[in-house]
């Protein structure tokens, strides 16, 4: 079976430096991966990287067996959505006329979060962080994606509402066959919602697996401290 997004040797970071190095990883259609690490590992580049926010340093990256060169907004017409860590949203719209812009299918996303549909006509500074980030995620998701790239979605946000969110993750994968890769520091959270690992560490990656594989070796994975930039 092709990976659906597939990275082999590859190194990214900023002008030139590399933060992560040589990394090889996959992910499936209708899976979720977790790629995890300590802060500073170099999470959140890599998947800047993959998703074309950044240029690559070296390596390739393949999207559905095809090498994939081509910056963020034309991976997200070929069926990419990415999730940053600061939530997405125009605070000076409503909620509706976020999904209007984003050009989704508005009852899809309420048929993801319920949450969402009282809230329409309120602006989106007037929502909760988790209201912001389950529409962040809902709109990212109605519109039909093959891969989704999520960097830490629980971030600031309580216990319960990760669970929603996660939730809405592992779903998209089950019933849709929607491919994730999900960096994510609640780790217990990420192993619950997860089918398999990676654990990077000073921008290499240490561990891989499944879940039943990676979790009693995750805390040697975390005991360094590093140095670079996440």
């Amino acid at each position: 079976m092709t990976p659906l997004l597939e990275a082999r040797e590859f190194s990214a970071g900023y002008h030139g430096h590399p933060v992560v190095r040589e990394l090889d990883l996959e992910v499936n259609a209708g899976e979720v991966v977790a790629l995890l690490g300590p802060n500073g590992a170099g999470k959140t580049t890599t998947l800047m990287a993959l998703a074309g926010a950044i240029r690559p340093i070296g390596g390739v990256v393949r999207f559905s067996g095809e090498e994939e060169r081509r910056p963020l907004h034309a991976r997200a017409r070929n069926g990419l959505s990415f999730v940053t860590e600061e939530r997405a949203v125009f605070m000076g719209l409503t909620t509706a006329d976020n999904l209007r812009v984003a050009d989704c299918d508005v009852a899809r996303v309420i048929k993801l979060f319920p949450e969402i549909e009282p809230l329409l006509r309120r602006k989106a500074s007037q929502l909760s962080g988790g209201e912001q980030q389950m529409l962040s995620l809902g709109r990212a998701l109605a519109r039909g994606p093959k891969l989704l790239l999520a960097d830490e979605l629980s971030l600031g946000l309580a216990p319960q509402v990760v669970q929603r969110l996660l939730s809405a993750v592992r779903r998209a994968a089950k019933e849709d066959r929607v491919g994730v890769l999900l960096v994510e520091q609640h780790v217990h959270q990420a192993l619950r919602f997860a089918d398999r690992v990676y654990a990077l560490r000073r921008g290499r990656i240490v561990l891989s697996g499944t879940v039943d594989e990676v979790a009693p070796h995750l805390e040697a994975a975390y005991l360094a401290t590093d140095n670079a930039t996440d």
